[in-house]
């Protein structure tokens, strides 16, 4: 929901810190790996008892995620480099909470299923809806250049982050704070949903 109106403000700094890089020759690719990377760093933090720690690769990660892209401007944007972005992003959006049901499988399980699930149901609605928008040739950029079509949504990219700091900081809280934000996720994917049915229903009828 805020992304487009962050990216206007991070995006500048971005991209200098982008050409600078790419100056020395850093490639888009291996910093979207180093972000997963510090990804992983994250969940394993969570896993073994240092919610509050995790929160220093995980802005490692998020820096990575948004260089990769201000690199990959600054010299050559590829279909593989934003495939790998997109799998790479979810894959960390599936590996926090999974830190937290490993470090209390008893106490953040229930909720933690059903957190990932909900990822996986929204995932699911915004890669279909961006599939059935390259099928009809439809362009954003609401959220900056991508190699997706990037559908907006009551949750995005932001809320996501702002969730996973509000877990590390307030771990006890997991549980509570897994069913309200999967709820929304649910929310979200189900009116994506209901906009890709008025958006693109009529398909065979006008390509008739």
């Amino acid at each position: 929901m805020f992304d487009a109106a962050l990216r206007k403000m991070i995006d500048p700094p971005l991209n200098r810190l982008g050409r600078l890089l790419a100056a020395r020759g850093a490639g888009a690719d291996e910093i979207t790996v180093l972000g997963l990377g510090f990804g992983v760093l994250t969940a394993l933090c969570i896993a073994v008892g240092w919610p509050h720690l995790a929160l220093l690769p995980l802005a490692g990660s998020r820096l990575m995620d948004g260089l990769d892209g201000a690199v990959a401007r600054a010299t050559r944007k590829t279909d593989f480099g934003g495939y790998l972005d997109i799998a790479s992003d979810f894959l960390f959006y599936g590996l926090v909470p999974m830190g937290f049901v490993w470090a209390d499988p008893a106490g953040n399980g229930a909720a933690g299923a059903f957190l990932l699930a909900s990822f996986y149901f929204n995932g699911a609605s915004f890669l279909g809806y961006a599939i059935l928008a390259e099928k009809r040739g439809l362009e954003t950029s609401a959220q900056g250049a991508k190699t997706l079509y990037y559908s907006a949504g009551l949750l995005e990219g932001s809320e996501t982050i702002a969730f996973f700091v509000a877990i590390c900081l307030f771990p006890g809280a997991f549980s509570a704070l897994s069913w309200l934000f999967g709820l929304l996720c649910v929310a979200t994917a189900t009116l994506r949903i209901l906009a890709a049915q008025q958006q693109f229903s009529d398909f065979e009828r006008s390509s008739a």
